[in-house]
């Protein structure tokens, strides 16, 4: 199931950077100061975290992003169930995987899509499973998921809750949940 899941989401991910147009990738995105490019570059380095080594660079970040799935694809088949240790504790690489790079390709992938003008549209189970996740989480550690550098240099997990209706669509209340504006068209 999490080989599967995290497939599908590299999938769509995949297709988003294939369309980002040559003129697009500095465009700004909802993550405060990255561009379109950015994001891609942070999920590939998260990919390298995830397999403990850093995914090998081109200069095009579609070649990039397809050897990086083809990395924690291949880890997920030969290492999957190994332990790790992870900042949240002990799991299996899979787990980790599950929690980590393949949550980041959904809401990456609307980052990537709001910034480059593509559809927006999260698929409704990810919707679903994401706001469960994210909303399980205990306060304290929630707040530890907004601080910047928490859980490393440069890294944060969330940003600042932005305040959505209370009756809006889900998506746009797991987006304002983990610190993006779901209205703001403008960037």
């Amino acid at each position: 199931m999490i080989a599967e899941r995290y497939r599908a989401r590299a999938d769509a991910f995949e297709a988003k950077v294939a369309r980002v147009g040559s003129d697009q990738w500095d465009n700004p995105s909802p993550c405060a100061q990255w561009t379109a490019l950015e994001v891609v570059d942070h999920v590939i380095d998260m990919h390298g975290v995830m397999v403990g080594h850093p995914v090998p660079r081109t200069e095009d970040p579609l070649t990039d992003f397809r050897t990086a799935r083809r990395v924690v694809e291949e880890a997920l088949v030969s290492r999957g169930s190994d332990e790790v240790s992870t900042p949240l504790g002990a799991m299996t690489l899979a787990e980790h995987v599950d929690q980590v790079v393949s949550d980041d390709l959904v809401l990456h992938g609307w980052d990537l899509a709001r910034a480059t003008g593509q559809d927006e549209t999260i698929p409704a189970a990810d919707v679903e499973r994401l706001w469960a996740a994210a909303t399980s989480v205990p306060y304290e550690l929630m707040e530890r998921f907004r601080t910047p550098g928490a859980f490393g240099p440069g890294i944060e997990v969330y940003g600042p809750e932005v305040p959505v209706a209370a009756d809006a669509p889900l998506q746009d209340r797991l987006l304002g949940y983990v610190g993006r504006d779901p209205l703001s068209k403008s960037l």
